[in-house]
């Protein structure tokens, strides 16, 4: 009997050394912070970036953009639709003010692929993007025009009953 208080003895004593008055070191954390955090960089108020997309069903997401006269403005048109460009081709086009949509509509669809859908060379246009189709995407960037209300639209034929919108500049 005396053996095994002796043998709990020496074990408790030994649990008592293992786990007690072992001081617990801190690890300092020596991470180097490069900069201040105060300093980072602020978005640049003269550039904006804007988002569009079109769809199968001849639509845009969104009819109507503003932007700031001067601003740089970076404009990415998404095709969500799985159509191929040649049967649901969508694009972008500021139309110059004073345009008629549907006279510029129907020159889009006579001048046809070739031409990316822009008419006359682009002459009643300020920015397009080329034509894209389902699962693509493009983008542009461009300065805004002077203050006023333009119109866009996308150039495929038939399309622009449906595709339009207002781009108006502050």
């Amino acid at each position: 009997m005396r053996v095994i208080n002796y043998v709990l003895f020496v074990a408790s004593l030994s649990l008592i050394v293992a786990c007690g008055d072992k001081k617990e070191e801190k690890k300092e954390d020596k991470s180097v912070k490069i900069g201040n955090t105060d300093n980072q960089k602020k978005s640049d108020s003269n550039t904006v970036s804007l988002g569009l997309t079109g769809n199968d069903l001849m639509q845009y997401d969104k009819s109507e953009f503003k932007v700031k006269a001067g601003q740089e403005v970076t404009l990415t048109l998404r095709h969500v639709g799985k159509m191929e460009l040649l049967v649901m081709g969508h694009n972008f086009v500021l139309l110059k003010p004073g345009t008629n949509i549907q006279d510029f509509a129907v020159a889009a669809a006579t001048i046809g692929k070739d031409a990316d859908w822009i008419p006359d060379g682009g002459k009643d246009v300020i920015v397009h993007t080329k034509m894209i189709g389902g699962g693509q995407s493009t983008s542009i960037t461009f300065t805004a025009p002077e203050a006023g209300e333009y119109d866009f639209v996308c150039s495929f034929p038939g399309h622009s009953a449906l595709m339009k919108g207002k781009f108006i500049v502050e």
